[in-house]
Order: C-alpha cells, then sequence, then structure tokens
C-alpha cells in the first residue's frame, strides 16, 4: 500500500516531463465566419428618375444628410453592416464636370489605397456609360462608380462600411457587394 502513493508522483511527473516538453505556439488570428445571403433581386422603380435592381436583402432609403439632395438615396445591407450612397444630378451643362468630380473622389482614397482599378461600363441601348472604382487597400471606401447618359442624367455611387476598414477581413464581403454593384449598373435605367 505504501507504494502506491510513489506510483502515483512517478507518474504524475512523468506526464509533466512528457506533456511539457512540446513546444508552445499560439494560435493565429482569425476572423468571424460570415454568412452570406444567398443572391436575389428586386426592381427599384419609384420617383427617382431612374431604376435599378437591388438585392433582397437590402432596403433603401432617402438621404437625410444636411447637404443631400432630390433623389439622393442610401441602400442599406444591415446584416453585412454596409451601405452605399447612391447621388443623382441632373445634367445641366457640364457632364465632364462630374465625371472629373467623381474621380477626385475616388482618388482621394490613394493615400490609403494598395491599388486602384478601374473597370469601364457601356450600354448603347440603355444609353448608360460609366466607370466602377475597385479600391483596393484599407482605404474608406472600396468601391465607387458613376454612371451617365451624358445629356441629361448623372448617378454615382460609393460603398462603405460601418467599421474600420480591415482589408483582410472585408475582403469575401467586398468581393460578394461588387456583384451586387455590377448588377445595379447593369440594370439601371434612366426615365
Amino acid at each position: 500500500m505504501r507504494n502506491i502513493p510513489l506510483i502515483f508522483k512517478s507518474l504524475i511527473f512523468l506526464i509533466f516531463i512528457f506533456g511539457c516538453s512540446k513546444e508552445y505556439s499560439p494560435k493565429p488570428r482569425a476572423y468571424f465566419r460570415i454568412d452570406l445571403p444567398q443572391k436575389k433581386y428586386r426592381i427599384i422603380d419609384s420617383i427617382f428618375p431612374y431604376s435599378f435592381e437591388i438585392p433582397a436583402y437590402a432596403t433603401i432609403e432617402k438621404d437625410t444628410e444636411k447637404t443631400s439632395e432630390a433623389f439622393w438615396t442610401n441602400i442599406h445591407f444591415n446584416t453585412l453592416n454596409a451601405k452605399i450612397h447612391i447621388s443623382y444630378k441632373s445634367i445641366q451643362r457640364n457632364p465632364e464636370g462630374y465625371t472629373e468630380d467623381s474621380h477626385i473622389l475616388a482618388y482621394k482614397h490613394s493615400i490609403k489605397a494598395d491599388a486602384i482599378d478601374e473597370k469601364f461600363f457601356e450600354n448603347k441601348e440603355k444609353k448608360t456609360y460609366g466607370i466602377l472604382y475597385e479600391i483596393k487597400g484599407n482605404a474608406a471606401s472600396s468601391v465607387q462608380f458613376f454612371l451617365t447618359d451624358s445629356t441629361k442624367h448623372f448617378i454615382r455611387g460609393s460603398l462603405y462600411f460601418f467599421t474600420h476598414p480591415n482589408k483582410d477581413s472585408l475582403a469575401p464581403v467586398v468581393e460578394f457587394l461588387k456583384k451586387d454593384i455590377i448588377h445595379l449598373i447593369e440594370t439601371l435605367k434612366w426615365k
């Protein structure tokens, strides 16, 4: 009976020696899993001088900021913590001024951006022309675009997240929403 404590002590000592011999390395940081909704679209056709399709998981509301103008709106993605600001201008004289302003606003993010890719859009049938700016890196807005018919209408959009920009953690959501923005661009119709 006296040997039981000695055997027990020896067993604990061996577990301690062999259990601590492995080198410890911390687990790498990980991000939460993001469940992306299924793609499904609905048309937004109201008092606006334009119509387009937005995802079914998004809501749309009038922009209520002090500086907002008529026909400005926001598309909210509540489950993804994101918003697309849509601004509209009726072209009076110089459409090049609006396109240049959009270019300047997109390239203001070059301070934090790793790169800015431009994708041109042209739909002669719908008389829609524009550029999609994909801003890569830790910029505040990762996707911006503008569309115009060059004579009467001009629309600009920019995607923002309600979180600190981190390109690694936001990359899947940015790619997901970029497809929705491209769908919006391709379905836009002027009235």
